[in-house]
């Protein structure tokens, strides 16, 4: 039998893929940018030397995305997805004005509950759904994955050196631009698609998408890998700073080669899963190399060099499972529950992000950084005895 032609995106998908997938980009790095540098930013402001305060004000953006991303979707679906898009946009630039004028960690966190309330995820993959055929969807949905995993290497190296230039209120101003800019994406450069085209996300029943045994597990697993994210982000940009006698400004130094070598090292990974459809085991192998690296961290915080080389072997774990887990998420849901499970999926990313911060900020205020490193190692360990379940690829 030949080979199918491959099928390409047509100009109207492929400005459609691109403008969501950047709209994605600007919302998550809003998000990213505060962790490398915010638990030590946060020092000069009343509150900022409670970790658990710092926590709170890192997650709470989470939890407030995992209350809205079922309605948001939901009221896209009847509203339209343009309208309900900006509505978001708009919630997440008024947190951000509220983060930049705040003079303590409380407001910041209010500013950072406002900004999570405008839950687009699911309304953004649904749009993206919208505007592309069945047969080419799955590679419209990796660029949105992979603008997100670029959104966090940028996050990385940029937040130090913003903080450095204009303060921690200059960087909130920031990320209130990213949100403008979105929202000229969503309002002018996105491509309208008719509603007769629309694919409902009502077509399947929640209890369905619920019942499903591997989506459950994915979502399980997305949960995992952000709780783990952000837990660790609240205590390791200060061993860093501090084992290697460093500067807010000058983490970038250390967070570029990181994410630049793990980048290198997580493409062979992507390249041969997909090539011999290996998605299962590269999940597995990731979520046992996830655990590793949990449990070597509370030797490795010891020293600056040590510390380097796991967050950088972090990371090459974090990208790998970042790009796999959606796709997964695309080819195990039936066709019928593909929207809804994607938003169950986008929900459970937002309770991770709530959870890592939450629980990072009371184990490491209450017991100690290692304390957060055991947390994690433990969650991921029994995320991988979760992911061996996963059943084979048809």
């Amino acid at each position: 039998m030949p080979a199918e032609p491959k099928l390409k995106l047509t100009p109207s998908e492929r400005r459609a893929s691109v403008a969501l997938a950047g709209l994605f980009a600007c919302r998550m790095l809003g998000l990213f940018l505060l962790l490398p540098v915010f638990a030590i930013a946060a020092r000069g402001l009343p509150g900022g030397d409670d970790p658990m305060r710092v926590g709170l004000a890192l997650g709470i953006y989470g939890l407030t995305q995992a209350f809205m991303q079922i309605p948001f979707g939901l009221a896209s679906d009847r509203y339209g997805r343009r309208p309900v898009v900006i509505a978001g946009l708009l919630l997440f630039v008024g947190g951000s004005v509220v983060c930049a004028l705040a003079d303590d960690v409380f407001w910041i966190t209010i500013g950072r509950a406002i900004q999570g309330a405008g839950a687009i995820s699911a309304a953004v993959t649904a749009w993206l759904a919208d505007a592309t055929r069945d047969e080419v969807r799955t590679r419209a949905m990796a660029m949105v994955g992979a603008s997100i995993g670029l959104s966090f290497a940028l996050s990385l190296v940029l937040a130090p050196l913003l903080v450095g230039w204009w303060g921690l209120a200059g960087l909130f101003w920031t990320i209130a631009c990213l949100g403008v800019a979105s929202l000229a994406v969503a309002a002018y450069i996105v491509p309208v698609v008719p509603r007769t085209a629309a694919r409902s996300m009502k077509e399947a029943r929640p209890g369905e998408v619920l019942a499903h045994k591997d989506l459950l597990r994915l979502n399980f697993g997305v949960f995992v890998l952000h709780c783990i994210q952000v837990a660790l982000f609240v205590v390791v940009p200060t061993l860093l700073a501090q084992s290697g006698g460093l500067s807010t400004e000058s983490l970038w130094k250390v967070y570029l080669p990181i994410i630049l070598v793990s980048f290198v090292l997580m493409v062979p990974v992507i390249f041969v899963a997909e090539r011999h459809r290996a998605h299962r085991g590269a999940l597995r192998g990731a979520v046992a190399g996830l655990v590793m690296v949990c449990a070597l961290l509370p030797l490795a915080s010891l020293s600056f060099y040590p510390l380097a080389v796991v967050m950088t072997a972090f990371f090459v774990m974090f990208n790998v499972l970042e790009a796999l887990q959606p796709s997964l998420v695309s080819r195990v849901a039936p066709a019928q529950y593909k929207g809804l499970a994607l938003g169950f999926y986008n929900t459970a990313q937002a309770a991770g992000l709530f959870c890592g911060g939450a629980l990072g900020g009371w184990l490491a205020s209450s017991m100690s950084a290692n304390a957060v490193f055991i947390g994690a190692a433990l969650l991921s360990a029994v995320w991988l005895a979760v992911t061996w379940a996963l059943k084979p690829l048809t």
